[in-house]
């Protein structure tokens, strides 16, 4: 029975390592336009048109709204690792250019140069002026409300809105 006992505690482990491993892998994600390459090749500058790229490559994933009506389609792989933040791992972006009436003038391939790392600085944004404390913010106007005009004062001398 000792023998038996042995193989089962080193299945469990085994078994346990396992899972626990599987649970450290990274994952895999694919967000956006699915590329076909050969789909992409056929639109030609001269050639196709607005409905014509419609057709054969699907309704874009944004279009711009600014200036002329480009059409973007983006592929992005994003992998993120156990207890990490996802990462853009691949990233095509085709940008399809149409002139006035709406045939195709351009087709651009962009990849990972597109694709800006940030860091931002710490969880907070750094501001200019002072830093008050949750008392001070609370009661830091106490004294300070109605000193200036309400009724103890000398009235204003001169010209001006109040003054003569």
């Amino acid at each position: 029975m000792g023998n038996r006992g042995l193989k089962l505690r080193s299945a469990g482990a085994l078994l346990a390592l396992g899972a626990l491993v599987a649970g450290c892998s990274s994952i895999k994600d694919h967000r956006g336009y699915i590329v076909d390459q050969t789909l992409v090749d056929s639109v030609q500058p001269g050639v196709d048109n607005r409905q014509s790229v419609e057709h054969t490559l699907g309704r874009p994933t944004f279009e711009s709204q600014f200036g002329a009506k480009d059409w973007y389609y983006v592929s992005q792989t994003v992998k993120t690792p156990a207890f990490r933040k996802p990462r853009t791992d691949q990233q095509t972006v085709f940008r399809v250019q149409f002139d006035a009436n709406d045939n195709v003038l351009d087709v651009q391939r962009r990849g990972m140069e597109q694709v800006a790392r940030i860091s931002p600085n710490g969880d907070t944004t750094p501001t200019l002026g002072r830093h008050r404390s949750l008392l001070e913010d609370l009661f830091g106007n106490i004294g300070a409300v109605g000193t200036g005009g309400m009724g103890g004062g000398q009235a204003p001398q001169g010209p001006g809105p109040n003054g003569s």
